[in-house]
């Protein structure tokens, strides 16, 4: 017979659990015969003593098969299209100015490749993509596990909170390591994040594993055994993983906040689609199309990843073309705008993007020295989002969706003394007052430029 204290014990004395006792313990506190407390305890003892690659598998699917697995229509769509359908999402373990999803998801469905993606909230500093969808009035972000699968199969994307189906004890158990300081463990956030993935029955996965100042890992080696361990459950879980390192160090793009983040997005995609030419190289333009800017490169590698996987392409360097043209085309535009409708937003709010709602008042905050950008306190900016009202101080909290920051001096940068370190959109004066000294004290400004962060450090497969 098997007895939670037991296995509390077992784990605090540094010995391994079996897949019994795994399954066990997360089956009865999903359906509440073992008390919060008890998990509490394990999770402790597991964030304390660790896990192994196989308890960390078998707490995965314990999670995963709490709740229900997506059934996607694959022989039906096969028979209807020459190719077999191909369903791949990507995960971001977040950071500030992320906002790759909405650019990625009608990208990569435009190349043929199913993407359904189950989105979060702002968590600490980062900003949520379900905060920033919810700009556009009326988009939905509570859709139903059929109506993912019904907007995933005709749109080609859809971008949808979990439901209450998938991974329950997933939702159950981050809500108790939240307040009981056990959410920084490496296997409680491999099976938290994989859970939700795998519970969406796809084929294929990208994760964005960031690190930097404004990132959940701090340090590049933090973030690499992340990746690993998250590439190597989907592996064994039979699926095609693929995991970029990518730097937080910055601001992502050149928004920072919800509506803003969407304008940011929406001006990439109309953009593009009115360009006559090419999207040209890193570091380069070509007929009148700008230089890739740093959002859509790390949107472009993971996109590559995607189709790559999906077996669309031969080569990532033949993917990100596919993608180039497919933004240049128009088409990309054309399936946001579609994905928007589809999920019961107004399409016309994108396609005159002033109509999204905006602050009352912006305002430059200016750096008080010459200099170059050495450093950058990235969540301090994410921070000051939320003084602004554009983020949660409190689960539940209303959030002030026209609030952010615009055009962030980046790193390796030059700025001169009354020179603007960001374009700050507020509502509140004493709100602006607290977040400007925010801004300020994660600027640093020094003699000579700090080193240029390499936007995608590492691949892992």
């Amino acid at each position: 017979m098997l007895l939670p204290a037991q296995i509390i014990q077992k784990k605090r004395d540094g010995q391994p659990l079996t897949e019994e006792e795994v399954r066990f313990f997360i089956g009865g506190f999903t359906r509440g015969e073992i008390p919060d407390y008890q998990m509490a305890a394990l999770a402790m003892a597991i964030c304390f003593q660790g896990m192994n690659d196989d308890e960390t598998m078998w707490l995965t699917r314990a999670m995963v098969e709490s709740g229900n697995i997506v059934n996607w229509q694959r022989s039906t769509l096969h028979a209807q299209h020459s190719t077999e359908p191909f369903y791949c999402d990507k995960h971001s373990t977040g950071g500030i100015g992320d906002k790759v999803s909405l650019i990625l998801a009608p990208l990569v469905a435009c190349c043929g490749v199913k993407v359904p993606m189950i989105s979060g909230r702002g968590l600490g500093p980062t900003g949520g993509t379900l905060d920033k969808l919810e700009s556009i009035p009326g988009f939905r972000t509570d859709l139903s596990l059929p109506e993912l699968v019904r907007v995933t199969e005709e749109v080609g994307c859809c971008i949808t909170g979990a439901t209450p189906e998938i991974a329950p004890a997933d939702k159950k158990l981050y809500a108790l390591r939240d307040v009981t300081a056990t959410v920084s463990c490496l296997p409680l956030i491999v099976a938290s994040i994989m859970s939700k993935k795998l519970a969406e029955n796809v084929d294929g996965l990208v994760l964005d594993v960031k690190w930097g100042s404004g990132a959940f890992m701090k340090t590049r080696e933090a973030s690499a055994e992340l990746a690993r361990a998250m590439v190597a459950v989907g592996k064994r879980y039979g699926k095609k993983v693929v995991a970029l390192q990518t730097d937080m160090n910055q601001p992502l793009g050149q928004m920072i906040g919800n509506a803003l983040e969407v304008r940011e997005c929406v001006e990439i995609l109309a953009g593009h689609c009115r360009a006559t030419a090419p999207v040209a190289a890193p570091g380069t333009a070509a007929g009148g199309v700008p230089a890739l800017q740093d959002l859509l490169e790390v949107t472009l590698a993971l996109g590559a990843e995607m189709i790559f996987l999906a077996g669309r392409v031969k080569s990532l360097e033949a993917g990100r073309a596919m993608l180039v043209e497919k933004l240049a085309s128009g088409d990309a535009w054309r399936k946001f705008l579609e994905m928007v409708a589809a999920q019961g937003g107004d399409p016309r709010v994108c396609e005159s993007p002033e109509r999204l709602p905006a602050a009352r008042r912006v305002r430059a905050i200016k750096s008080l020295q010459s200099g170059w950008v050495e450093a950058i306190a990235c969540d301090q900016l994410g921070y000051a989002v939320i003084a602004l009202g554009g983020g949660r101080q409190q689960a539940g909290e209303r959030i002030n969706c026209r609030v952010g920051f615009a055009h962030p001096k980046k790193i390796s940068e030059r700025v001169e003394a009354g020179e603007p370190l960001v374009m700050m959109h507020y509502d509140d004066d004493a709100a602006a007052a607290t977040a400007e000294e925010m801004v300020r004290a994660a600027y640093r400004i020094g003699a000579a430029p700090g080193p240029r962060p390499e936007l995608v450090v590492q691949r892992f497969e």
